[in-house]
Parts: structure tokens; C-alpha cells; sequence
């Protein structure tokens, strides 16, 4: 059963030839769930799309604007708007290249360094949630067929804006 009590919105999605709905709803329901947790953190106005921010942040120490976009899939003007949220929380700053005035970087405060130990708790708690009871050739197979899925989705937006 779902959080809210209703079965009847995942008995619809539940049909066969209906994937992309049943992805969705579990993106969604992931997503849920992550806002939960950083907010039993007491990390209040962070979503999850800057949470793909600040895991990239986490793994490199400063990133341009343009860096960000293309790891996060994301365009710029969005990703401007998100990094503007996070300087606002105070999580990330703009640091100015001392080799090239044009480029500015995006890095972490010291406040948004002190997240990650509540991002690597909250992305184990998600796995459980989402591999729990797979096996790991399941779970081989599970991914396997998403990533399929996505690089059949991503080769025809290629396709379609080519043409």
C-alpha cells in the first residue's frame, strides 16, 4: 500500500504497456522520500534536483555552471536558478578563476560539505527501499534494462533534433 492509503493509482499504472507511468510514480514516490529524510535532518527547502548538484559538488572540488548542466543533464538557465537556491542556504559559493576571468565555479561551503554524511545516510536508505529484497542478479538485470531503455529514449531525442 502507498503512503496516502490509495491503491487505486497504482492499480491503473499497474497495467501492462504502461512503464513509463509506473517509472514516473516511482520517481516520484523517490523523491518523496528524499525531501522526508533531509527534512527529518532538519534540511528544509532542498529538493532533489539539487541534490544532483551537490553530489557532483561532493565528488569535485569546484565546478563551472556548464560543468554541472551537462552532468546533471540539465540546461544551464536551470541550473543557474538551483545554484542561486543553494547560495541562498548558504550551501554553495561562486568562486571567480584566478587563471581565466571569464570562468566562475561553483564549490561547496563548509555547511554543504556537512551534508554529505546526510546524503550517503539517505541514498542507503533509498537503495534498501529500492533493491531490498532483489537478488544481485536481479538487480544486474533491473539496471541493465533501464539503462537499456534510457539510452534507446536519449539515442532518439538524438535522432529526432538531428533530423
Amino acid at each position: 500500500m502507498l503512503d496516502d492509503g490509495s491503491m487505486s493509482n497504482y492499480n491503473i499504472i499497474m497495467k501492462k504497456g504502461n512503464a513509463l507511468a509506473l517509472i514516473s510514480r516511482i520517481r516520484e514516490e523517490a523523491n518523496k522520500s528524499i525531501v522526508r529524510e533531509l527534512e527529518n535532518h532538519g534540511i528544509k527547502g532542498i529538493v532533489p534536483s539539487h541534490g544532483d548538484i551537490l553530489v557532483v559538488l561532493f565528488q569535485e572540488e569546484k565546478c563551472t555552471m556548464k560543468e554541472l548542466a551537462n552532468r546533471i543533464y540539465r540546461t544551464k538557465s536551470t541550473v543557474t536558478v538551483l545554484i542561486g537556491k543553494l547560495i541562498q542556504y548558504g550551501f554553495v559559493e561562486k568562486e571567480k578563476s584566478s587563471t581565466d576571468s571569464r570562468a566562475t565555479y561553483i564549490k561547496l561551503t563548509n555547511k554543504g560539505i556537512a551534508l554529505k554524511p546526510i546524503f550517503d545516510d539517505i541514498s542507503k536508505k533509498l537503495d534498501a527501499l529500492l533493491y531490498g529484497d532483489l537478488t544481485g542478479k536481479e538487480t544486474e538485470i533491473f539496471e541493465d534494462i533501464l539503462r537499456r531503455v534510457m539510452e534507446k529514449l536519449a539515442n532518439k531525442k538524438e535522432h529526432v533534433t538531428k533530423q
